[in-house]
């Protein structure tokens, strides 16, 4: 859950009193980054964006709120952001106008950046990396999430939209499997965001551009090297789909993200990856090779920050049919049939947090799919 906020203005108004007096002194662009990277850490804020001619912004609690009243130039954000790059991912931007980088500044914190350029001009997203790996009751997430961590076949997919918490959930996942289970974990990550260090199982942590040179060839290489659970960041093209596939239905638990939000919209991005004359054919692959596919949402607390809400499909025979045939809007009325396997409906996590104080029945209200069922819960 994010950390509340007391007083936003006066945080904000504090930010903008240590940033000001900086910027004329943009002599030292690094030096500028670290006093900006330090002020987003201590404060709890997951993003800093930068964007020639607009004023730097951070996200604090999902919302935006401005750093500096200063308008950063082209040159600004450049000659900040290219000096904490290697020579790679700087060449890679001078030629596309786009990368995708990882760096770490002594003594702040770790970072994930997209320097990009928009109207042509330069703009970066920077993200905070977290310093720990979160344990599963940490992240408030619902108990029947707990249950993905002791699978040990199977394809479990985590959706959600950006932001969610998706990476962050895989994480505990891969930290509870590490603390319990004597086993081998391979993650392949663009870039890694949590860093695990070996406690029952062997973790192998596997970084695209860095450690191999895309998630192809990095999962072809991981199965390899017999791995009992394989993480993948994130499901982007239709090769990573099929290996891994193929990897949970020859006895391999995969876990993967998923930019999707709901259970529906999930299985249909997998199969809708591939042509159209292979897609009856993925779908049968699907149904036997996923466990479990989960989605996430980050909610506004009542008391401040935010709390997640999630539904979770555990498959059955149901499932899997529905899944083969296409009738996907039949997969709501599953997890409902499945609760005694560990399923899990988006308005029962949404009516949980309503009655413990958590969210607010508006809230819940907001983001419920069928309203009426809520309402039953609620009552």
């Amino acid at each position: 859950m994010d950390k509340p906020v007391e007083d936003l203005d006066t945080l904000i108004g504090e930010l903008d009193s240590q940033v000001e007096p900086r910027i004329s002194e943009a002599i030292e662009s690094v030096e500028l980054f670290h006093h900006w990277a330090s002020l987003v850490v201590r404060h709890g804020a997951s993003d800093l964006f930068l964007t020639t001619d607009a004023r730097p912004m951070i996200r604090l609690n999902g919302a935006l709120a401005p750093l500096s009243d200063h308008r950063l130039t082209a040159e600004e954000i450049e000659s900040t952001i290219l000096p904490l790059l290697d020579p790679k991912a700087v060449a890679a931007y001078r030629a596309g106008g786009i990368v995708d980088a990882s760096f770490r500044l002594p003594g702040v914190g770790r970072f994930r950046i997209n320097l990009h350029r928009e109207r042509r001009q330069p703009a970066a997203a920077v993200r905070v990396l977290p310093q720990a790996v979160p344990k599963l009751a940490d992240l408030h997430l619902p108990q029947e999430v707990e249950q993905l961590s002791t699978l040990t076949a199977g394809l479990v997919l985590i959706g959600g939209a950006t932001g969610a918490g998706k990476t962050t959930t895989m994480a505990a996942l891969v930290d509870a499997i590490n603390r319990r289970d004597p086993k081998h974990i391979i993650t392949v990550e663009d870039p890694i965001e949590f860093e695990h260090s070996n406690a029952l199982s062997l973790v192998e942590q596997v970084e695209i551009g860095v450690d191999a040179p895309d998630f192809p060839t990095a999962l072809r290489a991981a199965v390899r090297q017999a791995p009992d659970v394989l993480v993948i960041g994130e499901m982007r093209d239709p090769e990573s789909m099929r290996i891994a596939l193929s990897a949970a239905e020859t006895g391999h638990l995969v876990l993967s993200s998923v930019h999707t939000l709901d259970i529906g919209s999930t299985i249909s991005r997998i199969c809708d990856s591939f042509p159209n004359e292979r897609q009856n054919t993925i779908r049968q692959e699907l149904s036997h090779a996923l466990a479990a596919v989960m989605t996430q949402f980050l909610i506004p607390c009542a008391t401040g920050g935010r709390i997640p809400a999630a539904e979770l499909l555990i498959l059955s025979y149901g499932a899997r049919q529905h899944i083969r045939k296409n009738n996907l809007q039949h997969l709501h009325q599953e997890i409902t049939m499945t609760r005694k396997l560990g399923s899990l409906t988006l308005e029962e996590s949404l009516a949980k947090l309503v009655r413990t104080g958590k969210i607010t029945a508006a809230e819940a209200s907001l983001r419920s799919r069928h309203p009426d069922e809520l309402e039953g819960l609620l009552k």
